[in-house]
C-alpha cells in the first residue's frame, strides 16, 4: 500500500489519498488522472488493468485501488 500511496502522491501531490473515499464520484480524479494511475500502477506492480476494471468502485479510494492490484496480482 505504501508504494501505491507514493505513486498517487507523485501524480497528485495536492491530495491526501489516505482519507479520500470518493475520488471518482466527487470528480476529484478525472480521466487523465485515471489513465496516469493505470499506467504507473501497471508498471510498478506488474499488473494489467483493462477497460473492464475501469469502474468508479475500483478507483474511488487508495484502498479500492490496492484491492484491485491485489486481485490482479493473484490472477
Amino acid at each position: 500500500m505504501e508504494k501505491l500511496l507514493e505513486i498517487l502522491s507523485e501524480l497528485r501531490p495536492d491530495l491526501d489519498f489516505g482519507t479520500q473515499t470518493k475520488l471518482i464520484d466527487d470528480g476529484i480524479l478525472d480521466s487523465f488522472d485515471v489513465i496516469a494511475v493505470v499506467a504507473e500502477v501497471g508498471e510498478a506492480f506488474d499488473v494489467s488493468i483493462n477497460a473492464a476494471h475501469l469502474t468508479p468502485e475500483n478507483f474511488n479510494s487508495a484502498d479500492a485501488m490496492y484491492a484491485l492490484i491485489q486481485r490482479l496480482a493473484q490472477a
